[in-house]
């Protein structure tokens, strides 16, 4: 009873933790290519490009200690 709706939603928050894990990661990619691109890097861009990367990195390791599978991408990360 009290059961199936506890899983009902940790799967529903889980859908929605990987959709967003996606989103930050294409934001990243985003944000490193702009980076790239840019002829004079100003410090705004730099910062903005780190703050992607640590958005990524938080949901990513979220989703690590939740032990949610799916179509998380473990070699998008740099070390």
């Amino acid at each position: 009873m009290f059961g199936k709706k506890k899983q009902k939603l940790r799967k529903e928050y889980d859908e929605h933790l990987l959709d967003t894990i996606d989103l930050a990661a294409a934001q990243w990619e985003h944000a490193k290519q702009t980076q790239r691109a840019v002829r004079e890097e100003d410090s705004e861009l730099i910062a903005q490009t780190m703050l992607e990367g640590a958005k990524y990195a938080f949901l990513y390791l979220e989703a690590r200690r939740r032990k949610v599978h799916g179509h998380v991408q473990s070699s998008i990360i740099e070390h």
